[in-house]
């Protein structure tokens, strides 16, 4: 607003202002309604300035490690994809859908579908021990309920060793730790873009006026506000902004810690690229043990029906067909243009200096030579009413503190709806990402004594890629949100041989249950067990 500079003996008396010292003024109403539209205009665009590096930390580091996360998805499916199809031709293309089923569930998870990884990697690892055990047993026909019966006692079986286990926890804490990361930048770019516009009320505005304006009025253009009382004024304006404190700074460093992890035991390229890997090394585990492994089968399944000799593969086809494992010239590389170690060494060199930002923002903004004195000029300053030192105190930070703030007054018992919503975004927010450090996922908590239930509701050791103490290979009990939501049963589509017969006389499961019994079925199940046991059938080894 053009305000004319004239001789105070010129300008008239102020009693008509409202906001500046009722003195000679150079000021008309209009123009002080003016100026306190422009005081507020100027505090919010010195608001948005200093926290404009936030949101674009936030917003763009967002973009590039979803980028990166979801490009070593698609790199780590392609590269398995291309090396099992020159391997094994046609064998792996006619069941490639049970590893793309794998990848397809755990990209799935990872942009944030009510996913449990524990039981995704469990059904993977139930279809492929039915299709391999068809493969290594080319002599024998399977029904498909001959086939659930395998899959059915593989726990006990552990027909891929220890294999499962360890691919399990190497997966579900990168992959609970990567989405972690991404939703919670995610988060952080959401909190300051609402943070970062506060909707200042009428005393706000006021000060702001008498701060920035009124000195203008009294034909002082140059003179700038004197710097303590430049902090009242803002800390009045911002107070519930200083609220935030505790909660955004657990924040950032519940941020920064996971993104610790996925630089160190986390890796998520790491894990991406050793699931092909660990795949083939389970087959080539389970192929080797081939003999013990049917045996058992044989004892608690029952013995199969041989196959028609014109669809028995010979030894030597077989031997064509083996699995073998990677030279890591032949693992998938790193992603996106560039690696992990570079995304989280400049992602925790920019969250470093947003620790402690909403408390301190009214400093950072005072510290502004446009907006206020040096504070080693405190005695030619604006002090509200002239040119001299300012004398109250500078009160304290957040809301109930400005209950004594000279310049501001602020009503200390209706904190702002909006701030108080963003401290609940950032403490949810936080629980996730602390849950993520020790391999939880919040959605998946396994409820039963079996924390060992789910690769998400496990807590890790820091070792990597996690030897710890011995659990089921498959992850035992798959998590669900709800009980009693279960996932379709899965189709039955096996590891095709020509000519094979799927009707089979031999089986003595007669169970079609899937590979995670619901927890209401356990006794149903013993009871069948004991039922079993009086009739005299095999028992299972």
């Amino acid at each position: 607003v053009p305000v004319p500079v004239t001789l105070l003996s010129d300008c008239p008396a102020g009693e008509h202002l409202r906001l500046c010292p009722q003195d000679y003024t150079c000021c008309s109403s209009d123009m002080e309604e003016g100026l306190a539209r422009q005081s507020e205009t100027e505090f919010l665009a010195a608001v948005d300035e200093t926290s404009h590096f936030l949101l674009t930390t936030f917003t763009q580091r967002h973009r590039k490690f979803d980028e990166f996360f979801r490009e070593l998805i698609d790199v780590a499916e392609k590269s398995m994809n291309q090396m099992f199809t020159k391997t094994y031709g046609r064998l792996y293309a006619q069941n490639a859908a049970v590893f793309q089923d794998l990848f397809t569930e755990l990209r799935r998870y990872y942009m944030g579908g009510s996913v449990s990884l524990g039981e995704v990697l469990s059904e993977f690892w139930a279809r492929l021990v039915e299709r391999v055990f068809s493969l290594v047993n080319p002599q024998y026909q399977f029904s498909e309920e001959y086939l659930e019966c395998v899959s059915k006692h593989a726990e006990q079986l552990q027909p891929f060793g220890d294999l499962p286990r360890k691919l399990r926890i190497q997966v579900s804490r990168a992959f609970i730790a990567a989405r972690a990361l991404v939703q919670g930048l995610a988060t952080g770019r959401d909190i300051v873009s609402k943070a970062a516009k506060p909707t200042p009320g009428g005393e706000c505005v006021r000060a702001l006026m008498r701060m920035l304006y009124c000195p203008l009025c009294r034909g002082m253009p140059t003179l700038r506000p004197c710097h303590s009382f430049c902090h009242n004024v803002m800390k009045g304006c911002l107070a519930n902004q200083a609220d935030l404190d505790t909660e955004w700074n657990n924040f950032i460093e519940a941020l920064t810690q996971v993104a610790e992890k996925l630089e160190g035991p986390f890796n998520m390229e790491l894990a991406t690229d050793s699931i092909a890997v660990k795949i083939s090394e389970a087959i080539m585990y389970m192929q080797e043990n081939s003999v013990q492994t049917s045996t058992k089968v044989f004892q608690g399944c029952g013995s199969p029906r041989p196959a028609p000799a014109r669809s028995r593969r010979s030894p030597r086809e077989d031997g064509k067909r083996r699995f073998r494992t990677y030279t890591p010239e032949e693992k998938p590389t790193t992603a996106a243009g560039t690696n992990l170690d570079r995304l989280v060494t400049d992602l925790k060199e920019r969250l470093r200096p947003m620790r402690k930002f909403w408390v301190t923002l009214p400093h950072t903004l005072c510290n502004d030579d446009k907006m206020a004195a040096d504070v080693t000029n405190e005695d030619k300053c604006w002090n509200g009413q002239t040119r001299g030192r300012y004398l109250p105190d500078v009160t304290g930070d957040g809301l109930v503190n400005q209950i004594n703030n000279p310049e501001v007054e602020v009503d200390i018992a209706r904190p702002d709806v909006r701030t108080r919503q963003q401290i609940m975004q950032l403490r949810v927010a936080t629980t996730r990402l602390r849950q993520a450090q020790s391999g939880h996922d919040a959605d998946f908590q396994d409820s039963s004594e079996d924390s060992s239930g789910s690769g998400a509701g496990e807590r890790y050791s820091e070792d990597w890629p996690g030897y710890g103490s011995h659990t089921p290979p498959y992850g035992g009990k798959p998590v669900r949100k709800e009980p009693g939501q279960s996932k379709p049963p899965r189709p039955r589509n096996k590891w095709t041989r020509p000519n094979q017969n799927h009707n089979q006389g031999h089986s003595r499961s007669g169970s079609s249950g899937s590979v995670a019994t619901p927890r209401p079925h356990v006794l149903a199940l013993l009871a069948a067990l004991l039922v079993t046991l009086l009739l005299g059938s095999p028992l299972w080894r």
